[in-house]
């Protein structure tokens, strides 16, 4: 909200509308984006091949979509930070750094979660 300006909230539909939006900025401008969305891709394709069960379906589906709003997020930090501080700033970089760290480790545990719903779907399919 604008300070001063009239408190004119968008609709239900345009709020979704702009978020759509959003995303598909991020999509066409962000390299970290696609390569998320493309490995969320990958895992879908791998639960498809394995025949997950709906609890590992479900933690697969949260696992992708963590890591994807925690991206977006990433960006929408990235961009402010660019918009206030043109020039590098000691603490900008560091606004910057820190939110690319909560992005790695969404990232690494995720990993480390779809490692464990994976191979323990290979265990039943070979068993």
């Amino acid at each position: 909200m604008i300070p001063g300006k009239t408190p004119r909230h968008p609709s239900f539909k345009r709020s979704f509308l702009f978020a759509l939006q959003g995303f598909r900025t991020a999509f066409t401008q962000e390299r970290n984006i696609k390569v998320m969305v493309g490995i969320g891709a990958c895992a879908v394709i791998a639960g498809l091949i394995l025949r997950l069960d709906l609890v590992s379906w479900g933690v697969v589906l949260v696992c992708c979509g963590c890591v994807i709003a925690t991206e977006l997020v990433n960006t929408a930090i990235e961009t402010v930070v660019d918009l206030v501080s043109p020039e590098f700033h000691p603490l900008a970089g560091r606004a910057k750094d820190i939110a690319a760290a909560a992005s790695w480790t969404i990232s690494a545990f995720v990993a480390a979660a779809g490692l464990l719903v994976y191979l323990n779907a290979l265990m039943k399919l070979l068993a």
